[in-house]
């Protein structure tokens, strides 16, 4: 397991994530992540460290409430959030991390039928799921 640092975009937001040097994140086709590019490394809420920048944060909630998509109320970058298909995990965004892991494998994920695939990444924000 390796610490990876990140941030927004002008750095008000700074953070860590552990995850292994090959990793898993999901492309989701959903509205809210093809309009913002998000790729998405889940893990465990232990996985996570918020460092700075607590206070410079917004969030923005729609359809069930359950995401809470945190965003820097200064560069509007989300730099990670709390997904609804794992509310017990913290959802990053492989793009803003400062050094991209060694090993990285993109799976398309169909968040536009989002119900119905949303099983798919449950298991990513339990322990020892380090992908």
């Amino acid at each position: 397991m390796i610490k990876y640092k990140g941030s927004c975009h002008c750095g008000a937001v700074t953070f860590e994530v552990e995850a292994a040097e090959a990793v898993e994140v999901e492309d989701c086709n959903c509205s809210i992540c093809t309009k913002t590019g998000f790729l998405h490394l889940i893990v465990p809420k232990s996985d996570f460290t918020l460092l700075t920048g607590q206070e410079e944060l917004t969030t923005y909630s729609f359809n069930t409430g359950v995401a809470k998509h945190s965003f820097c109320s200064h560069c509007g970058i989300k730099s990670f959030y709390t997904p609804r298909s794992n509310p017990d995990g913290v959802d990053v965004n492989l793009r803003c991390l400062d050094t991209a892991p060694k090993s990285v494998k993109l799976v398309p994920f169909d968040g536009r039928n989002w119900e119905e695939n949303a099983h798919r990444v449950a298991h990513k924000s339990k322990p020892n799921t380090k992908t």
